[in-house]
């Protein structure tokens, strides 16, 4: 039996987030943190009790060391981080937004570590993992990294294990808008779970409707598809049902960016327990609303001891609003 629960791989960047509002030329005073979706949703699962194996890649610097020892201090395996002597840690700078709007994000990762992960990253070790979560931004930084994503989503596939997938558009980092769809459809056939939100599902699938782009990545051969609404909740469907699950009220958003990473969270979590797909789907949301109720992309996904205590099942019982 594999020690690793759960592998997930990536980026992380040192992030710089402001600490006054206005123009990022102008503010003087930055918070220092770590940035990345496939390392918060990492992060997020290792709060749960997961024991979670982080692939990945730094530079020898001391933004690459900041990177590792907070990963190691929320609990992830970090063994498979490699030292990169030629290439630096990438960094972004993050503006505050206190009105509840999308903060302006600068990224400076090109040419990055992380861009230079490839097939000779993956260790044997690796592969034991029960479940293996991806996203579409490592595929997108380099076309070893691509290379390597879709590597890992296959033999974990071929060997039995579960496999889920957010497809995390990044357009910029893509040449072309229609080469970004061709390999996110391609590395999105190999999940049993797929977790496009509703503009990303709508780009990828040519579909407006839901219920349409569900369908799609069903005939694909995915197992199940849940669809991000945003505060409205989400719809999923697989072969054999399909629903709505409201949102969770909140009444002040503090940050936005994280939201989709704590959705994941709350469904690859549930899922691994043996939780139907819709009881995944109201953890989904409900993880989701919490990870903007806090300034910061990870600060407020929860430990499994507050998720025990603030997500009752009243909680759920009023979530729940199936339409089949």
């Amino acid at each position: 039996m594999s020690e690793i629960d759960i592998l997930s791989f990536g980026e992380t960047m040192a992030m710089f987030v402001a600490e006054q509002n206005g123009d990022l030329a102008a503010v003087e005073h930055f918070h220092k943190r770590i940035a990345g979706a496939d390392s918060n949703v990492a992060i997020g699962l290792s709060r749960l009790g997961f024991n979670v194996a982080w692939l990945s890649r730094v530079g020898d610097d001391s933004l690459g060391r900041f990177v590792i020892d907070t990963l190691e201090n929320e609990g992830l395996d970090c063994r498979h981080v490699a030292v990169d002597f030629a290439h630096p840690t990438g960094f972004q700078l993050k503006s505050r937004a206190d009105d509840g709007s999308d903060p302006v994000v600068e990224y400076f990762r090109r040419g990055s570590a992380a861009s230079h992960m490839s097939v000779q990253s993956i260790s044997p070790e690796l592969l034991n993992a029960r479940h293996l979560h991806a996203t579409g931004i490592p595929p997108a930084l380099s076309a070893s990294a691509r290379e390597m994503s879709l590597e890992l989503m296959t033999r974990m596939r071929d060997a039995g294990r579960s496999v889920s997938f957010d497809p995390n558009l990044r357009p910029s980092l893509w040449a072309t808008e229609q080469l970004m769809i061709t390999e996110i459809n391609r590395l999105a056939a190999l999940a049993h779970w797929v977790l496009p939100g509703l503009s990303e599902g709508r780009l990828l699938t040519g579909f407006d409707d839901p219920a349409d782009i569900a369908a799609f990545y069903l005939d694909q051969g995915a197992e199940a598809v849940a669809i991000k609404l945003g505060p409205h909740g989400a719809y999923y469907r697989t072969q054999l049902d399909q629903g709505f699950v409201a949102g969770v009220p909140v009444q002040t958003v503090v940050d936005t960016v994280g939201a989709g990473d704590g959705f994941a969270v709350g469904m690859i979590s549930a899922l691994l327990e043996n939780h139907s797909f819709a009881e995944a789907v109201q953890r989904a949301n409900w993880v989701g609303s919490r990870a903007v109720q806090s300034r910061g992309d990870m600060e407020g996904l929860p430990t499994r001891i507050e998720m025990s205590a603030e997500f009752s099942s009243a909680d759920r019982e009023q979530a729940l609003l199936l339409q089949g």
